[in-house]
């Protein structure tokens, strides 16, 4: 383990078919006003909002809904939210849906009681959290972000097209999660595989980076392995409990800190996908897919021996009478090969994209990366690559 670390993570996880009864006694340690925030619907058409209601209803509490939170949540409803907790006094924020969901549930709890423009303050301009924060915690329905267990909160400005990152420190995190597998079984195929290739991408922005020999890449490659072995059985039996459970715990551990420990780390994926979808509100992991292919072709000669790990532990590629640059870019072909098979999308121009987005796109980006650190122009021409 090459750079020297800190890991906190308090979030307390309740996990499996039972789950949820444990949100009862949770409820007793904070107070009488909540605010239920959840999306478009979907919890009370498959009688999660119900189950959920009921509980509250029988912990004595006095319930506020901030609903609507959509998939890229708006910067609007965030603040919308935000004035629910300070005109209430709220003293629990319950997200109950997916990512989305959670991650405006902490944009709001950190915003309620902020001076000024927080998501200037906050999400532009990173500093530091002054004033009060109320509690999150969630009932998980769709897997892949890991916001379940992580202080990240990505906000869409709509009217900017800025889509912004946070990992806030770890008091923003939810105070506890509950994640039951069959919550997450009415979710459609496409829903799900967009939320498997997030997980994937959580991966691979901490594994492809450094030189050195360390503990997390075992762990990444370990998840990656789990979730592309039960994304397969899923996407033929999408009520195999074994198969989405699995899928759930690997989104927490992508994201909960752990595997990132003593890495660099890249993120330039992420980057990219945040402005694409601020212009054409794309689903996260579709675009990340869309993306990523084209973006490792175009970096991995600059982390050679680790693409060619990454081929050979991953997609169990045979290197025998290959080159170095054969056997990394055929790993990277495999990884396109599996995505197509499961449905996911790999061009931006089905996302939505037109060619005349993508300067806006590639201009508006942040600046990161690992092995390379790709400039305007470079993200640009791996738009292009992208497109169709």
């Amino acid at each position: 383990m090459k750079f020297d670390f800190t890991f906190e993570n308090p979030t307390k996880i309740y996990f499996g078919k039972n789950s949820l009864d444990n949100l009862e006694p949770e409820l007793k340690n904070y107070g009488k006003k909540i605010l239920l925030a959840y999306g478009g619907g979907s919890i009370k058409k498959n009688g999660i909002y119900d189950k959920v209601i009921a509980i509250l209803k029988k912990c004595d509490k006095e319930v506020f809904e901030c609903s609507g939170i959509l998939p890229n949540p708006a910067l609007s409803k965030m603040l919308e939210g935000a004035k629910m907790v300070k005109e209430n006094n709220i003293d629990l924020i319950l997200a109950v849906g997916g990512g989305s969901v959670v991650d405006c549930a902490k944009g709001i709890a950190v915003s309620a009681y902020a001076e000024g423009d927080a998501f200037q303050r906050y999400w532009i301009n990173f500093e530091d959290i002054n004033n009060k924060t109320v509690p999150v915690a969630s009932v998980l329905t769709m897997v892949g972000t890991g916001s379940e267990m992580n202080g990240g909160s990505v906000i869409s400005d709509t009217v900017n097209k800025v889509k912004a990152g946070r990992v806030f420190p770890s008091f923003v995190n939810p105070k506890f999660s509950i994640l039951n597998p069959e919550f997450t079984f009415t979710v459609s195929k496409y829903q799900m595989v967009s939320g498997v290739f997030d997980i994937m991408s959580h991966c691979m922005e901490q594994y492809f980076s450094g030189d050195d020999d360390n503990t997390s890449d075992y762990l990444i490659e370990g998840i990656l392995k789990s979730v592309i072995h039960s994304v397969k059985i899923a996407v033929q039996d999408p009520n195999n409990y074994e198969a989405r459970s699995n899928i759930m715990w690997c989104a927490t551990m992508a994201l909960n800190k752990v595997v990132g420990c003593s890495k660099e780390q890249d993120w330039e994926v992420h980057a990219i996908e945040h402005q694409l979808s601020a212009y054409t509100n794309c689903s996260h992991g579709m675009g990340l897919c869309a993306i990523s292919m084209p973006y490792y072709r175009y970096i991995y000669k600059y982390g050679l021996p680790k693409f060619v790990r990454f081929a050979k532990e991953i997609w169990n590629v045979d290197a025998t009478g290959k080159s170095d640059d054969e056997v990394a870019l055929e790993g990277i072909a495999c990884m396109e090969k599996f995505a197509k098979e499961c449905g996911m999308i790999t061009t931006l121009k089905e996302l939505g994209a037109t060619k005349e987005m993508l300067p806006d796109i590639a201009n508006s980006c942040l600046l990161g990366g690992g092995y390379k650190k790709v400039n305007h122009e470079e993200i640009l021409e791996i738009l292009k690559q992208c497109y169709e």
